[in-house]
């Protein structure tokens, strides 16, 4: 697939900074911004709302298509009601990161994922941004940090949040989370070979965002 629009794809582990990274990054550029992990959370949510197993991909499937997802601005629709506050709890991180291994979920929401591909530009982060979905992207970035780091960004956010965490249970929800988005058969999290690794471990957001709008200069100018 090839693309005229330019694309900058983001992965990376959970609670790594992408989300934030990426945003700005849209922000800066004015380009649209895809954040995938708020499909699979917002899937799980629904599901558990009607007492769905996550496990069962046959009845996910029939909550998506029965479903009106949609973004508008900074928030995410569920028939037409506002669930990003809702969908960001630690329960729908889990929910997602359980209705993901599902192939035939994926292959759904894979065409809802490419119709964001519009002018003047993206920035789509997630977890196979860069292995699937964009594959064609002309910049492809892979944000990680160390598990204690994000485990304690991870807490901080909730407690800011109000929602009640405890660091040591974060921290073993972030690991869970990493061995499930890495060894699962579908769409595994992982670096591609042509992806730019940034460590945010004593990276700022802003000097992230920095780097990543100067790698997409330095593209523009030699495209």
């Amino acid at each position: 697939m090839t693309s005229h629009i330019p694309i900058i794809a983001i992965d990376g582990p959970s609670a790594s900074g992408k989300g934030t990274v990426a945003k700005l990054v849209a922000e800066k550029l004015n380009f649209h911004y895809l954040d995938s992990g708020s499909i699979y959370r917002t899937i799980a949510y629904a599901g558990r709302l009607q007492n769905i197993p996550l496990n069962n991909e046959t009845l996910l499937l029939n909550v998506l298509e029965n479903a009106n997802l949609s973004f508008k601005n900074d928030q995410i629709l569920l028939n037409g009601k506002d669930v990003s506050e809702a969908i960001r709890t630690e329960e729908s991180g889990r929910g997602a990161s359980e209705v993901a291994v599902h192939r035939a979920l994926r292959e759904a929401i894979l065409g809802f994922q490419r119709s964001f591909e519009k002018s003047p530009g993206l920035v789509a982060e997630g977890r196979d941004m860069t292995s699937v979905v964009f594959p064609h992207a002309g910049i492809k970035i892979f944000l990680t940090a160390s598990a204690q780091i994000r485990a304690e960004r991870r807490y901080k956010q909730l407690i800011s949040k109000g929602n009640p965490a405890n660091m040591t249970s974060v921290l073993s929800e972030i690991i869970l989370r990493d061995e499930r988005d890495l060894q699962r058969e579908i769409s595994p999290l992982l670096k591609t070979k042509d992806a730019i690794e940034i460590d945010t471990d004593t990276l700022s957001i802003s000097d992230a965002v920095d780097n990543i709008t100067h790698l997409f200069s330095l593209k523009s100018q030699t495209s």
